[in-house]
């Protein structure tokens, strides 16, 4: 993982000393939060310090779209843009990946994702430098080399080794006002980010070092940090959780699950990405209840159930966090989604982002994915 990381209260102000190529940075971000928060004035005027002036782009979307990544790259050609700020969640990060390879890069971004109706080419030159800023714990992305961008229905993630940050700044500074439901929405993320990770056919001795930590942080401290967001010390755990949990996406990979949501909330796009993890969740991971107790175990007693023997202990833990950060009620049924549609969520999750279902332990057939979205359904 070659980015360079500051993580801390206070990191920000490292910017002032980093080396990043003269001339202007544009800072992408979405919403109205981290300007009225004062996070992008903050930025800019450490970037002023280093002598760089600022650009800002400041829309894009909660699932970040091909049209926001176009935008951004047209602007770094227009404006001789020298290097990428992404300030916010995974969504503004992700923007900033993508627009970075589309900057310095021939076509569109959507000619090098695999899947779907990706063209899959290879990324050719390195992007433009980008600096990753996470105001929220759940995606990982400042410490992996991966985007999701959605292009109308099809919600893709892609990237590789010259989509890593060059700088990635964690200051849970920057985190603490993120209200209850999304903190816990984002932290199941990362937590899921972590599990796949370890129970992925693709885990390794150092993945699992670094999902074991990711999940004991986030089992001892996210319930705090959904119930009260100022308490320092949780807001610093989890968001170490999740940029641990970023370590496990770029060592191992995520799992179906993840492809499942992907296709919930590409047809869905109010629906947040976390909140969907938690919704198929339980059903999901007991599938593989016969082939991965060792390691649901493990994953348990991580939580904290330190007599865990089996998959039932890890199903008992996770419902007991969820249940802790308010979360447990959460029903497909909520967001639109209808039965009718399960077969083309799932015929989607599988054109789109098939591949993470490889990485299951075992294989998931469509009836599986059919019925997993059912049992989550109310």
């Amino acid at each position: 993982m070659p980015t360079r990381l500051f993580f801390g209260n206070g990191a920000v102000r490292k910017l002032a000393k980093a080396r990043l190529p003269e001339g202007c940075g544009l800072i992408i971000t979405g919403g109205t939060s981290t300007t009225r928060l004062g996070y992008v004035n903050r930025v800019a005027d450490v970037l002023r310090q280093a002598g760089h002036e600022t650009a800002v782009y400041n829309k894009v979307q909660p699932n970040p779209t091909i049209e926001g990544v176009r935008e951004c790259a047209a602007l770094c050609r227009a404006a001789h843009i020298s290097f990428i700020v992404g300030l916010g969640g995974g969504s503004s990060i992700d923007t900033a990946k993508a627009a970075a390879v589309m900057a310095t890069n021939d076509g569109d971004w959507w000619d090098y994702v695999y899947g779907g109706t990706g063209g899959g080419k290879r990324i050719a030159n390195a992007g433009l430098p980008v600096v990753a800023i996470p105001t929220t714990a759940g995606t990982g992305t400042e410490a992996d080399p991966f985007t999701v961008i959605t292009n109308g229905e099809e919600k893709i993630g892609g990237g590789g080794e010259k989509c890593f940050p060059a700088i990635s700044v964690v200051d849970p500074d920057f985190m603490m006002t993120v209200p209850p439901h999304l903190t816990a929405y984002q932290g199941f993320d990362a937590f899921f980010h972590a599990a796949e990770g370890y129970i992925a056919r693709t885990a390794s001795p150092m993945s699992d070092m670094f999902a074991l930590r990711a999940v004991e942080l986030i089992g001892r401290s996210l319930a705090t940090a959904v119930h009260d967001g100022g308490d320092r010390e949780a807001r610093a755990e989890v968001a170490l959780a999740n940029t641990l949990a970023g370590f496990v996406e770029t060592l191992s990979s995520c799992t179906g699950e993840h492809a499942i949501e992907h296709a919930l909330s590409a047809f869905h796009p109010a629906l947040p990405h976390g909140a969907g993890l938690i919704m198929i969740s339980r059903a999901y991971w007991s599938r593989f209840a016969e082939v991965s107790g060792d390691r649901m175990a493990a994953l348990a007693r991580a939580l904290g159930r330190t007599g865990a023997t089996g998959a039932a202990d890890f199903l008992a833990a996770l419902s007991g966090l969820q249940k802790r950060c308010g979360v447990h009620q959460l029903r497909l049924s909520g967001y639109g989604v209808r039965p009718e549609d399960f077969g083309k969520i799932a015929d989607n999750a599988a054109a789109t982002m098939g591949g993470l279902f490889r990485a299951d332990p075992r294989p998931l057939s469509r009836e599986e994915i059919i019925g997993i979205l059912a049992d989550s359904y109310q």
